[in-house]
């Protein structure tokens, strides 16, 4: 009889009672956008395009590492080979959850290694559309969520979630990501300014099987106020490579390992 009562609760439950939280989705999309593997590398290219099609190109090698389970504490460290303004210029980011990261950056121009303030992480990320939080990602509890619809993108399923700010510390009202059910990448984010109008675009242009992990390995952010856009391409992507937890220091912003860094 318990059996038979349990079954028919099941059935009799709507489907809503069964539906993945909007939480969960941008939970599960963070462990996959940015928490995939042990520790992860890259050499990237960025191209930083203006409104008449003049572009900028940046080089750099992205180091990541995860301490302990996806959403938990993270470390990134990258470094720039080009163009000349930013050549042997290192960025670091410690990221915990539920707190300000601590980020540093070295310039050697003037041989200094500066705390990049927490009221800072909305800036611009060296000239590009994409900021300081977007490298290292934003906190799940920084924002509230809801599922706003589900619609395709292309042939692709996806969860849309709005997330608004809980403080007024960012650069917009609310954003709209889409999430893809099947991997939980998001392919495409909108972000609404304080008039609630479109501003800026983010889309996923590439997806690549990498030992078994999906990963955006193009991406791109459009201002479409301004008409700038930047284009940022993974190459040479690697997970689980046995990244020492040392490199993770000041002294290796002045002086990185060569071998973590080409």
């Amino acid at each position: 009889m318990r059996r038979f009562l349990v079954f028919l609760v099941m059935i009799l439950l709507p489907l809503e009672a069964y539906a993945i939280t909007a939480d969960e989705v941008m939970k599960k999309s963070q462990a996959a956008f940015l928490y995939q593997g042990k520790d992860f590398k890259a050499r990237v290219v960025m191209k930083l395009i203006s409104k008449g099609g003049q572009e900028r190109t940046r080089e750099m090698t992205m180091l990541r590492k995860k301490f302990g389970e996806s959403g938990g504490d993270q470390k990134y460290f990258i470094y720039f080979f080009q163009p000349a303004d930013v050549k042997d210029m290192t960025f670091m980011v410690y990221k915990y959850p539920k707190k300000d990261d601590d980020r540093w950056l070295f310039v050697p121009a003037i041989n200094m290694v500066r705390r990049i303030a927490s009221q800072d992480k909305r800036s611009s990320f060296v000239g590009s559309d994409f900021t300081y939080e977007d490298v290292s990602g934003r906190d799940i509890e920084d924002d509230t969520h809801a599922v706003s619809k589900e619609e395709k993108i292309g042939s692709r399923d996806c969860y849309v979630i709005k997330s608004t700010p809980r403080a007024a510390d960012v650069d917009y009202s609310y954003k709209l990501s889409w999430i893809d059910k099947a991997n939980f990448l998001p392919l495409k984010e909108e972000y609404y300014d304080r008039r609630g109008e479109l501003y800026k675009v983010f889309s996923a242009d590439d997806i690549k099987d990498v030992k078994g992990l999906p990963t955006i390995t193009k991406r791109s952010m459009k201002n479409l106020q301004s008409g700038h856009r930047t284009e940022v391409t993974y190459l040479k992507v690697d997970y689980n490579i046995g990244i020492e937890d040392s490199l993770f220091s000041e002294r290796f912003l002045k002086q990185p390992p060569k071998k973590w860094i080409e």
